[in-house]
Order: C-alpha cells, then structure tokens, then sequence
C-alpha cells in the first residue's frame, strides 16, 4: 500500500521518491528497520515534504515567478484551454519537468507538484486569512459529525462579495485569482483537521477539488461563467466527478465575472437533483 501510494502522488518522480524514503525511514522511524513503511507513514513523509519545501521543491517554486511559467500554469489552474504546444513557453515548463499533457490536457506533472504549486501561489492569501479576527475555523462548520456546506460556502459568498477586488490586485495569477482565493479559505478552514484533494488542468474547463474530513467527501466543482452553457456543462461534470468519489452531494462554485451585473443577481445558492445526486449551485 505504501508503495502503491509513492507511486500515485510522485508518479515515480525519483528526487521525491528518494526524499519520501528518506523522510520515512530515517527521520520518521529513525533508522529503525524492525518497523514496517505503512501507506499512512508514506502519507506523513508526504506531507512533511510538502510543507518543509526542501531545496528541489523550493527550487522549482521559484520558476513560478517567471512571467513565461505563468502564462503555462494559470490557464492550468483554471482548467482554461491552451493554445501555444510549440511555444518556448511550454516547451520550457514541461522540460523544467512540472507538468505533463495526458489526453490533450496539461496537468501537474505529479499530485505532489500539484499541491505544491497551489499551495505555494495562494500562500499570501492563506497567511493574511491566518490573522483575520474574523475568520472562522472547522469547529464552527461542524454539525453533527459533518461539515455544513451550507454554512461553510455562504461564509466564503460574504467574503467573495467585500474581497475580490483587493484579491484580484493582489494575486499575480489575476486569471487565476477566484480558484486561488476559494484554495486558500477552505485550507484555512480545514488547517489541522482534514485535507484538500485537487484535479486542474488546462482544457479541463474546471477545476475539481474535494474536501476530507474523517473519511467524509465533499466534492466542489469551480468554473468561471464564459456564458449560457457554463451552468449546464458544470452541472454535468461535477456528476461524474461525484460518481468517481462515489458522493450523493456536491457543490458548483459559478463565479460571474460580468462588470454589469450586482452583488445580489450574482450570489445564490440553488439545489438541483440529478440522477439521484444533489447538486448545490454557489453563484459568486
């Protein structure tokens, strides 16, 4: 199992295989081979890893600066197609090694990259929540065992609604902001008390990500309205994105860009059924 989990968040990357090992054995378990590498062990020398940003992490983060890394990475983010394979651009990004193109769509090159480069652009984001009086954290969403959704994404509507625009100036991934900023509060939210899965990719046309919380899933869909259609294509895919989890319930993060349209017409939440599914729409 550990072995099988290694290989699904560094899809055999050998620095981060290498670095996992280390980290496990040596410091972990310190250098005691009476005692097995179970896939929860791996997990935490994952985890380690991530949050310690060692010299080849760090090393690759800071090509994110880079104006002609940006131009690859945010359509990525936001699931938005990219047009320019032949570009020095791409070609610089996927030979630096942090992404791939698998079925036309460029991905992080590992989930490891992936959790990384999210966590590494909405960073300013999380610290500044970090300090907010008022913010809140997980025990105040928990009701029953479960985290209330509800609650949870009308917070995130309120701050939306009085933030964005001080966000989006301060955000070097403008295009990416609304996906960046909506990573940030749920890390903030969940920090020591569950996790956060994410699926992006360019030509996605999304951005999947999924809470964790004591083996409970909530699985939210975010895309940016590019006119009539959004709606209905999003409703489809956060199904089979439910379906993969195997979840009854899911929320779409709408967020409306269009300068002539009020605060009022753009926040909502509205439920839909679909085949058996319970869909909650979270206009931004």
């Amino acid at each position: 199992e550990a072995i099988d989990l290694i290989w699904e968040k560094s899809q055999g990357q050998p620095w981060l295989v290498n670095a996992i090992a280390r980290e496990a054995i040596i410091e972990i378990l310190a250098s005691d081979y009476t005692k097995p590498v179970t896939a929860a062990l791996a997990e935490q020398a994952i985890s380690h890893i991530m949050l310690r940003r060692d010299t080849h992490i760090d090393s690759l983060l800071e090509r994110l600066k880079e104006e002609r890394v940006r131009r690859v990475i945010e359509p990525m983010i936001a699931g938005e197609s990219f047009i320019g394979r032949l570009s020095d651009d791409y070609l610089y990004v996927k030979d630096l090694g942090l992404i791939v193109e698998t079925q036309g769509k460029i991905h992080p090159a590992n989930p490891i990259y992936g959790e990384v480069i999210a966590r590494t652009l909405s960073y300013e984001a999380q610290q500044e929540l970090l300090h907010d009086e008022g913010a809140r954290n997980l025990p105040c969403y928990l009701k029953g065992g479960r985290i209330d959704m509800e609650s949870l994404m009308r917070d995130f509507q309120q701050f939306w609604r009085e933030n964005s625009e001080i966000w989006r100036e301060k955000v070097d991934y403008k295009e990416a902001a609304p996906h960046l900023i909506l990573m940030a509060f749920l890390q903030r939210v969940l920090n020591g008390g569950g996790h956060i899965l994410r699926e992006f990719a360019a030509g996605s046309g999304r951005t999947d990500l999924c809470l964790v919380y004591q083996g409970q899933k909530y699985p939210i869909e975010l895309k940016i309205r590019r006119g009539d259609k959004t709606l209905a294509e999003g409703l489809k895919q956060l199904a089979r994105y439910m379906d993969t989890l195997a979840c009854a319930d899911g929320w779409l993060a709408v967020f409306d860009q269009r300068a002539d349209m009020s605060w009022d017409e753009k926040i909502y939440l509205k439920t839909k059924h679909i085949d058996g599914k319970t869909i909650t729409i979270v206009g931004l």
